[in-house]
């Protein structure tokens, strides 16, 4: 695993808030200077890779930031934003740092409340993505196919004085929704906003999702997330929005609050999630349930300690209960997550158990090393 850590000095930083924000940004960028080549700022690009904030450097702050991480590249792996929920995850994001390929700091400066310069840590982390892609087979977590479409996005606003269509001259203001985006493992576009594409805010309030498909007819790919966020006069503001493929409406959703830009930024999961649910394909895992197996090699208590010792600590392992010994071994019902085939592709990683070959109609044979 190859580890890699840029540092930012705690001097540079107590100099800075010392000597006020011109002082601050002149040896931020000194610092920087002396880490980087002009414009290498770590970043994380891809579905592997992704950003965490943190408290400090210290080891147990980034492990605990690895496990967070982890769980965020799986979500954008499967589109699923559940699936550091799913059997068997936690286990894994419990030992997170093994999954880890390569990692950075990155200092970004803001103004705090009074003005003073502010320092956030950002801990970038990428990820292996053969394991990360093991880990998703074993537990039978659905992965969303690359290369990904990036739906059109046609948003329309009125605060009050009329709707107006968010056209690229006005992408700050859909950046809510862009950024969630990302985070969830996709893209959206923007129309270009000319006079014709304005034209469209008509059928985006009416709910015309036909004509703004119409519209959107010279982008590709030919898939649409539509929506109107408003005034509402009792919850703040209102978001009405509809996702099209292929002329076909997936999804249709509401939502009310305070907060539009929340409002936006839950549009663009309406989208994940809608797109996850039609892309997204389950590795071909077992099905879970109960398994009779047999082990052998078990020829003491120490064995027999080992073995149960070993199979708790499988993430693909709900329940364990010996059953009986026979003249070949010790029988187990195991309760797994994804069937023997992420059993076994468990078990391939280490080196404690070898899968045996058995006899037809018989419950399969493990041997303990």
């Amino acid at each position: 695993m190859k580890i890699h850590t840029k540092a930012v000095p705690s001097k540079v930083l107590g100099l800075a808030m010392a000597t006020g924000l011109a002082m601050s940004l002149l040896l931020a960028s000194f610092s920087a200077a002396a880490q980087r080549v002009e414009g290498d700022v770590a970043r994380a690009e891809g579905i592997y890779a992704t950003e965490v904030q943190v408290n400090g450097q210290g080891e147990g702050e980034r492990n605990s930031a690895f496990a967070r991480g982890l769980a965020l590249v799986l979500g954008k792996l499967s589109g699923d934003r559940g699936a550091a929920s799913r059997p068997g995850v936690g286990q894994e994001l419990r030992q997170a740092k093994t999954y880890v390929e390569s990692y950075d700091y990155r200092q970004d400066e803001g103004l705090g409340p009074t003005g003073a310069p502010s320092f956030r840590t950002t801990l970038v982390v990428k990820y292996d993505e053969e394991a990360v892609n093991e880990l998703a087979s074993t537990l039978g977590i659905p992965v969303w196919p690359q290369p990904r479409p990036k739906p059109v996005l046609w948003l329309a606003i009125d605060d009050g004085s009329g709707p107006r269509l968010v056209g690229l001259p006005q992408v700050n203001a859909a950046r809510p929704a862009l950024n969630r985006a990302t985070e969830r493992g996709y893209k959206l576009g923007l129309p270009t906003g000319n006079a014709a594409e304005q034209a469209a805010v008509g059928a985006i309030w009416r709910g015309d999702s036909a004509a703004v498909a119409r519209a959107s007819a010279r982008y590709s790919p030919p898939m649409q997330l539509i929506g109107k966020l408003y005034r509402d006069t009792t919850a703040g503001w209102k978001a009405d929005w509809t996702f099209v493929d292929g002329g076909k409406v997936l999804s249709n959703w509401s939502q009310t609050g305070t907060d539009p830009r929340q409002l936006m930024a839950n549009g663009a999961d309406g989208a994940a999630d809608a797109l996850m649910k039609r892309y997204a394909k389950r590795a071909t895992t077992g099905q879970p349930g109960s398994y009779r197996v047999t082990f052998t090699g078990i020829d003491s208590s120490d064995d027999f300690i080992r073995l149960a010792g070993y199979l708790q600590k499988l993430s693909v392992v709900r329940r364990l209960t010996p059953t009986r010994a026979t003249p070949l071994g010790l029988e187990y019902d195991l309760e797994l997550v994804s069937g023997l085939p992420g059993f076994n592709r468990m078990l391939a990683r280490d080196d404690v158990i070898e899968v045996m070959e058995g006899l037809e109609g018989q419950p399969p044979v493990y041997r303990l090393r």
